[in-house]
């Protein structure tokens, strides 16, 4: 059942003039009661009216809490597309925001092109995410949401295929000289070349009905997903086994103070060595041209014969000495970097045994176990050719329901929970790919490079947020699907989860592999030095 309420936005209307016109109307389903509780009233134009809309002597059960909660959320402004504008303009913002104050603190901003660009696409990309929000809470009727979802892939795929693909090989093209005047022209070669690769990229899988059109929304879709999907599954197998080897106090080496003095006093040493030497060629440098013998040189053919045929005394000496410096240089850095592990590593022993390092520690044991039932479950799939037809959610309620006996609304808690659910899968995403974006772009930009990257780091985040949407859908109880499958089309969903698995399950155990060398080599390089 459909109830009709008429709803304002308070945190836009209440400063100022109460005494608001007519405001449009806005449907809210709750399918959890047949009625609404009793002491509501169906009409309220005004932030006044809102506030007496609360029934003062109901009790707060199941049913009316889904009400309230509704009611809340459309208080919040979550209720009409201007509104929906609005969160496209604040996330635009937001983008803007950590373009200017992360990405770019250490750089001037000399292609605003690129700023723009960044920030549309991060916009857009979490309008998907709220609009999933907005699917699970019933906000804005179906039509209007069918038609929020479309607009948002159109322009995501606008992004993601054609205008950052192109303005990445205009900038590549711009830095090189030799290309500079016909940079445009270049630019649209190194386009024309993406969407060769990006076109032949959906051959080999089954990721699409064949009956569609090669110009139909569901081409792009699918191939942007393959790749997003890919890059989901490497982060997150990577993720699954680096952040329990990271959190658990199991894994961190044992280091004392008597080690550090150690290692730095090795350190001193090879610095006064360094130094030793370099005065020794220093002298040798000013020995010789006291002597003359630097500016004495022959010339001429003859010169150049006896030049390559004698040696001034003492030169082979100052050529071995520079090598012993070379050598000793680079065991400095090594030991540099050792002597800050070392610290590192004492920092984190001491962080431990701290409440906080505790729980920390109690969530790497956590993360470990999902690590491996994580993997357990990848390969159960991959072998059985399995992919779940339920969401998690929903579930886990019927099994708690059939075998402890225990009596709630299902499809109520479901929806709730999934929202809970839901809503901590696209913060942590948005979160922690942000967090790997900074990380990435400090790595390897420069002043020259920085337009590029940036815009790579752009198209790497249109493809995860879009792979995000398809792989989330299976969070989702089915009756909050519809809208999500219609708008991607007819994709091969279950290729997709299967894709997941497979490249996760390489993923995590070459993760696995890799910090057990360097885990394994660590101790013995410190015994080494």
């Amino acid at each position: 059942m459909t109830l009709q309420y008429h709803v304002s936005d308070p945190v836009l209307h209440c400063i100022g003039s109460l005494g608001s016109p007519e405001l449009p109307t806005y449907r809210l389903p709750f399918p959890c009661c047949a009625a609404a509780p009793q002491g509501w009233k169906q009409e309220a134009k005004t932030p006044v009216a809102i506030a007496k809309m609360w029934p003062t002597d109901h009790q707060l059960d199941s049913s009316s809490f889904h009400h309230y909660f509704l009611l809340f959320v459309c208080a919040g402004g979550f209720v009409s597309s201007h509104h929906l504008q609005g969160h496209q303009v604040l996330f635009f913002g937001f983008g803007w925001l950590f373009f200017m104050r992360q990405l770019f603190k250490d750089y001037e901003v000399r292609q605003y092109v690129v700023q723009v660009v960044f920030s549309v696409t991060f916009a857009f990309s979490c309008t998907m995410f709220e609009l999933i929000i907005f699917e699970i809470l019933g906000v804005l009727n179906s039509s209007s949401r069918y038609f929020h979802w479309k607009l948002n892939l159109y322009v995501i795929l606008l992004l993601l295929v054609f205008m950052v693909p192109f303005y990445i090989g205009y900038f590549v093209v711009s830095n090189i000289r030799l290309l500079h005047r016909k940079r445009l022209f270049f630019a649209c070669l190194v386009w024309l070349t993406f969407m060769y690769f990006f076109w032949k990229l959906g051959d080999p899988f089954p990721i699409l009905s064949p009956k569609h059109g090669i110009l139909s929304i569901e081409q792009l879709i699918s191939r942007v997903g393959v790749i997003g999907v890919t890059l989901m599954a490497l982060l997150s197998g990577f993720g699954a086994v680096n952040c329990p080897y990271t959190y658990m106090s199991y894994f961190l080496r044992n280091v004392t103070d008597a080690d550090i003095l150690a290692l730095e006093r090795r350190l001193l040493q090879t610095m006064d060595m360094i130094i030793s030497k370099k005065k020794r060629i220093a002298v040798a440098h000013r020995t010789m041209f006291q002597r003359g013998e630097v500016h004495n040189k022959p010339t001429g053919f003859w010169g150049m014969i006896k030049s390559v045929t004698t040696s001034a005394p003492g030169s082979e000496n100052l050529s071995l000495i520079q090598q012993e410096v070379d050598a000793l240089e680079e065991l400095s850095r090594q030991l540099f970097l050792e002597t800050a592990d070392l610290h590192a590593t004492k920092e984190r022993i001491e962080y431990s045994i701290t409440f906080q390092g505790k729980y920390f520690n109690f969530l790497g044991y956590f993360f470990s176990i999902y690590c491996v039932w994580k993997i357990f479950m990848a390969t159960i799939n991959i072998v059985f050719d399995r992919v779940g037809k339920t969401d998690p959610v929903t579930r886990g309620i019927e099994i708690t329901v059939n075998y402890l006996g225990i009596q709630f609304d299902v499809k109520f808690w479901s929806q709730h929970i999934s929202f809970i659910l839901v809503g901590i899968i696209i913060v942590t995403s948005i979160r922690g790919l942000l967090i790997t974006l900074t990380k990435f772009f400090y790595a390897i930009s420069s002043s020259k490079s920085s337009n590029v990257i940036v815009l790579l780091l752009a198209q790497i985040m249109g493809m995860y947020f879009v792979s995000s949407v398809l792989l989330i859908r299976m969070s989702m109880p089915l009756e909050y699907r519809t809208i999500i499958t219609e708008v991607l089309g007819e994709l091969q969903f279950n290729f997709y989860h299967r894709w997941f698995d497979v490249i996760f399950l390489v993923s995590a155990l070459s993760s696995i592999l890799f910090l057990y060398l360097a885990h394994k080599q660590a101790p013995e390089k410190h015994m080494a030095l």
